[in-house]
């Protein structure tokens, strides 16, 4: 007997967080019974933050593995088959489309919608890693109201960077800007609004070698800075970090079969989630790198299930 038979449905959904889990919600109510894969962590980003302030319908603060939990156990309630499996290869050349697990097992879909998310990029220092989500955070609109009247500092220094340093602005009395360069890659409009701002200084050529702190409790002291030019270190104190050094979108699977921005995210049609092959539909930050929300992955998330049932039903 073959141990890895293939599994045929009607919407394969790969990937989870808010887009796939949301899509998975929609679908399954339509009918479809969709199949969800995810990988071993599923949730995507936001089982990474704690606090979720701005997410609508919840007064009171949740945390963002919660919130993914109940997404999770919504789908699985109102008829989505979820299958822990790793995606390696996928053909969307020939109908019905196919996916390969790395358990071996094949999956055949008439449909499919990608919401395999984006990671932020990190600086990769172990003292980065220990600080994650106690003062090391890669989203300003995510964690800067901890920050009031505190000192920050921003890395990088493209239009993210100067975006996030600008936001930050709100609630810490003092950003500042760390560039391994001498200019910044920002558009030049928020660059003269970054210089107009009291609030923010930059430190120029320069990098991050460690973030210190105290650990009982883990909070973040200051950060240890290396000038680029001439190799002194200096010790700089601040209350948070936050890395604005890009997002890359999980979309390696798909180079060479889905059309995608030089950046790799998965293009869609204006006012749609559907990517240039018809039956296939793109939901978040796969294809989302302007607004990165779990409310407006969720969103997209529903639009794909609703364009997945149309196309079927066509």
């Amino acid at each position: 007997m073959n141990q890895n038979p293939t599994k045929h449905t009607k919407v394969l959904i790969i990937g989870s967080g808010p887009a796939g889990y949301t899509a998975a919600v929609y679908a399954a109510r339509a009918m479809l019974n969709p199949i969800l894969v995810h990988g071993m962590e599923p949730g995507g980003q936001l089982t990474t933050t704690t606090d979720v302030e701005n997410y609508p319908g919840f007064a009171k603060v949740i945390q963002g593995p919660w919130l993914m939990d109940q997404m999770k156990d919504q789908a699985k309630a109102v008829g989505t088959e979820m299958i822990e499996d790793h995606i390696s290869s996928v053909n969307f050349k020939s109908k019905p489309f196919e996916a390969i697990g790395e358990s071996g097992k094949k999956y055949t879909a008439d449909t499919i919608i990608i919401s395999t998310g984006a990671q932020a990029r990190w600086l990769n220092l172990e003292s980065e890693k220990k600080f994650r989500g106690f003062g090391v955070s890669a989203c300003a609109t995510c964690d800067g109201f901890f920050f009031k009247e505190k000192t920050v500092a921003v890395i990088g220094g493209g239009n993210a960077a100067v975006e996030e340093a600008m936001f930050l602005t709100k609630f810490a009395s003092k950003v500042k800007l760390i560039h391994r360069r001498d200019k910044l890659r920002a558009e030049k409009m928020l660059q003269k609004k970054l210089m107009d701002n009291k609030k923010i200084e930059i430190i120029w050529d320069s990098v991050v070698e460690e973030i210190v702190g105290d650990d009982d409790p883990k909070n973040v002291k200051g950060l240890k800075i290396k000038n680029v030019k001439n190799n002194n270190i200096s010790e700089l104190k601040i209350d948070g970090l936050f890395i604005a050094i890009g997002h890359d979108p999980a979309t390696q699977l798909f180079k060479d079969q889905l059309k995608m921005d030089k950046e790799g995210y998965l293009i869609t049609k204006p006012d749609s989630t559907e990517t240039n092959i018809p039956g296939i539909f793109a939901a978040g930050d796969v294809k989302d790198k302007i607004f990165r929300q779990a409310v407006t992955a969720a969103g997209m998330g529903c639009m794909a299930a609703l364009e997945a049932e149309k196309y079927l039903a066509g």
